[in-house]
């Protein structure tokens, strides 16, 4: 049955099925929560704080922390409510509010992520106009088209999903307010939202994989030509965690987003849902610090000079 009238709220089932597995979540969505936010406002901080991470590369790596703080923050103080108790209630504002949010900032990491394997390129391929290539107001312009980006597909995307018809039961089968999701629970004919959605899904996703991996294929050409052993590990080990981050970020982003309504994506949604908003957002704070000895050594400078204060 239909309800056409203004819904007050919903219901996120999210892992109800399964409460033993709910409490174990909490925790470690709990952890996880705590170290996504100390990890980046670390890079946040030694990108403004240290004078030899003011690159463009940093520059990018601050945007992408920030951009996580904010997802994460949208999406995770909701998913730890209902995964604490039995009340997964979620207004029909809260709904509004977190998918405009989730679309805005979920489209500028799509593309801030094409952006920095733009960046990437320019490195490797021509070091030695690479500052005068991305210079700073270029890097203002790339972030600024970024987060624009996902301005557009929010303020287009949110009100063709909410002028749907949901079911009167307003069960949603996910962890957030999310397309997908909403689809699924919308009776009538969805068929111009699916249309709308996976359009969406293949701009976001399939193309900027695709110009990602036509990126590192010039750079892999380059790294070739580095005489320099230190030189090739550097640029190597920097390319391939940013090449991790995007296969695991846009993998299951694809898989959710472009056909919502097929049974492996409706079975599969809420995995999906926990891995790109709780898993990729832990990985990139600690993929660019582990694997980058700039930023231990940034952090180590820093903890000095606090430490002497």
């Amino acid at each position: 049955m239909t309800n056409t009238s203004f819904p007050v709220g919903f219901i996120l089932l999210g892992f109800s099925e399964w409460p033993q597995l709910e409490n174990i979540l909490f925790w470690i969505v709990a952890v996880f929560y705590i170290m996504i936010i100390f990890g980046n406002l670390m890079i946040i901080v030694l990108s403004c704080v240290d004078p030899r991470l003011h690159t463009p590369m940093y520059f990018f790596l601050s945007n992408l922390s920030f951009l996580e703080l904010c997802f994460t923050t949208t999406t995770l103080p909701q998913m730890l409510s209902n995964l604490w108790g039995p009340d997964k209630t979620i207004t029909y504002t809260g709904c509004v509010i977190q998918l405009c949010a989730f679309l805005c900032l979920g489209a500028t990491e799509c593309v801030l992520l094409v952006v920095m394997a733009f960046d990437r390129y320019v490195a490797v391929c021509n070091p030695l106009r690479y500052t005068i290539i991305i210079n700073p107001l270029l890097c203002w312009k790339l972030a600024l088209v970024a987060w624009l980006s996902g301005l557009v597909e929010s303020l287009i995307q949110s009100p063709i999903t909410l002028q749907m018809s949901f079911c009167a039961h307003h069960h949603i089968d996910d962890l957030l307010c999310e397309v997908p999701a909403l689809i699924r629970l919308a009776c009538g004919d969805t068929s111009s939202n699916e249309w709308q959605i996976t359009i969406s899904a293949i701009l976001l996703t399939i193309l900027p994989v695709g110009l990602i991996l036509t990126s590192y294929g010039y750079i892999a050409k380059a790294v070739r030509k580095i005489k320099s052993e230190d030189g090739r590990k550097k640029a190597i080990g920097t390319c391939s965690s940013h090449l991790l981050v995007v296969f695991m970020f846009y993998g299951t982003v694809a898989m959710a987003y472009t056909d919502p309504k097929n049974s492996f994506a409706s079975e599969h949604g809420k995995f999906f849902t926990f891995f790109y908003t709780v898993i990729t957002p832990l990985l990139n704070p600690l993929i660019y610090t582990l694997r980058n000895k700039e930023v231990k050594e940034a952090l180590q400078r820093f903890l000095k000079k606090w430490i002497k204060q």
